[in-house]
């Protein structure tokens, strides 16, 4: 249960299965609340292991089909520079780029050139686009 946890707090979620010969009810609640796939107490049938381990697959799987298109947006934000990856949380939050300017330090025309730089790399056709994918990515902007 304490790995589970462990698990759970760094953020890796793969599917598990509680396999015990001292399980009760409340021990089977709080796994299958942290997301466990299934809780067999021993003795168990070799199918319900099988039927526990197919369903884990099943389930991973369909986790990774729903979270590739955040997975790839996250890794062309992380292909932004540090600056380009300012300029882009502050003109997502509705920042004009004389604000973002004025706030970064920086010229007006080099937020310009930030900004260009941010829409090629994230692939956005829009600002509307960018800031769909700030949302995705939960991206926000910490006042200062």
């Amino acid at each position: 249960m304490d790995f589970q946890a462990e698990l759970a707090d760094a953020n890796v979620r793969i599917p598990i299965i509680f396999m015990t010969g001292h399980g009760d009810i409340p021990m089977t609640v709080k796994a299958m609340r942290g997301g466990a796939v299934d809780f067999l107490t021993k003795p168990f049938r070799e199918q319900s292991m099988l039927d526990a381990v197919k369903t884990a697959i099943e389930r991973d799987r369909r986790r990774r089909v729903e979270e590739k298109p955040v997975s790839n947006l996250r890794a062309l934000f992380e292909s932004l520079s540090p600056r380009e990856r300012e300029v882009m949380t502050l003109v997502t939050s509705g920042l004009m780029n004389k604000q973002v300017a004025a706030e970064t330090g920086l010229a007006e025309i080099t937020v310009k050139i930030h900004r260009g730089h941010i829409m090629k790399k994230m692939g956005a056709q829009s600002l509307a686009d960018l800031v769909r994918m700030a949302e995705t990515l939960e991206i926000r902007r910490t006042k200062p």
